[in-house]
């Protein structure tokens, strides 16, 4: 299995599985910008490579500065940590939840750091009929049944944004709300949608944010969270000493500064997100909106085509798709695919196409074989 730990962009395993070296395979199964990393992060390895001879700043002081002057909240509500995965672990260990709600499906992390505390788990549906977008029905049964909601927003795997004014209902209720917003630089006019300002004045709603979609950085882990400084400073007792290295501090910094980055990735994302949305549909696969730069799909179910035979079919053309049915509320028909550059997005249409006709016509002769029986 090509997710064996959790997680699309394992190239490693790739290898492993279909033969062929890592640098071959065109990886659609993670969600990076394509564009990135910026230019400024060459030059930062190149010009500061030395420093790894000192210690970090223990506090992240510039970094949490360049965060809190970028989204208008105090230096005090922030903390980063080595990417969003340590701050979600941190943030549940320090809230320690009888019962957590969390969407399905939903990002898996999340219920490992759960169940890691011994919490249980409410599962809040999304469904299919409502574009899996999360229902306020739901949202308020969750609130009933659970001590937090913890909720992706841009939600992964199903790129849908949680409607403003239901969020906005959430957060002034007296449950604890982790909105997860990895996803969140993606989204055209983000100021409007996101709940970081919310976050750093509540005592009950935390923002995760992860730096290493947008800049493409993943190797190097970073992100921040906002909260109420008085949550701040118990998460950060948690926190290991040096946790976000030197390299990974300066890089938030830079990139922070490179406006034209971001323009540039908007501007391809609104493109290319169209078109490839546009072609999906165009051979008949079931596509659900998106917000950001992956888009989740379905083979219908009169294809007769599994998420783990077009997993398979695609590897063998060096081609990764992440294996949807994964996800708990998902089937085998499903698959999450990253938005790419065009020429990356035209081979991906190129052998989706293939396979449905090689696979349609074996499914087609095992049909009329059987019939003949």
């Amino acid at each position: 299995m090509l997710e064996r730990y959790g997680h699309g962009g394992d190239l490693w395993t790739a290898e492993e599985t279909f033969g062929r070296p890592k640098e071959q395979f065109l990886d659609f199964s993670s969600n990076m910008n394509p564009l990135g990393p910026p230019a400024i992060v060459a030059d930062i390895f190149r010009e500061h490579w030395r420093d790894i001879v000192k210690y970090p700043d223990p506090a992240v002081r510039e970094l949490r500065h360049k965060l809190a002057h970028r989204y208008k909240v105090p230096v005090e509500s922030i903390l980063v940590g080595n990417g969003a995965a340590e701050l979600i672990d941190l943030t549940v260990r320090v809230l320690k939840p009888g019962v957590t709600a969390l969407a399905r499906p939903s990002f898996s992390e999340y219920e490992e750091a759960v169940v890691k505390t011994g919490g249980r788990i409410h599962e809040v549906p999304l469904h299919e009929r409502h574009s899996y977008v999360l229902q306020a029905d739901d949202a308020e049964n969750a609130c009933q049944a659970s001590d937090l909601l913890f909720l992706g927003h841009p939600n992964n795997p199903t790129g849908r944004l949680i409607p403003k004014p239901l969020l906005d209902h959430l957060a002034k209720s007296s449950r604890q709300l982790v909105i997860d917003e990895a996803f969140m630089d993606f989204v055209p006019h983000e100021e409007q949608v996101s709940m970081l300002q919310r976050a750093a004045s509540s005592r009950n709603v935390f923002v995760i944010r992860s730096m290493t979609k947008f800049y493409a950085i993943p190797g190097i882990r970073l992100g921040f969270m906002v909260a109420h400084p008085d949550w701040i400073k118990r998460i950060k007792a948690l926190q290991v000493q040096w946790s976000v290295n030197d390299i990974a501090q300066r890089i938030g910094c830079g990139v922070l500064d490179d406006e034209g980055f971001e323009q540039e990735s908007r501007r391809w994302l609104e493109t290319e997100k169209s078109w490839l949305i546009g072609e999906l549909a165009g051979l008949g696969l079931d596509v659900v909106p998106s917000e950001v730069n992956f888009v989740l799909f379905a083979f219908p179910a009169s294809m007769g085509i599994t998420v783990k035979q077009a997993q398979l079919y695609m590897g063998r053309q060096g081609i990764l798709i992440r294996d949807a049915s994964l996800f708990a509320g998902l089937n085998e028909r499903y698959v999450r695919v990253a938005v790419r550059l065009r020429e990356d997005n035209e081979r991906l249409i190129r052998g989706l196409a293939d396979m449905l006709q090689q696979l349609g016509a074996s499914a087609s002769d095992e049909g009329h074989a059987g019939g003949g029986l």
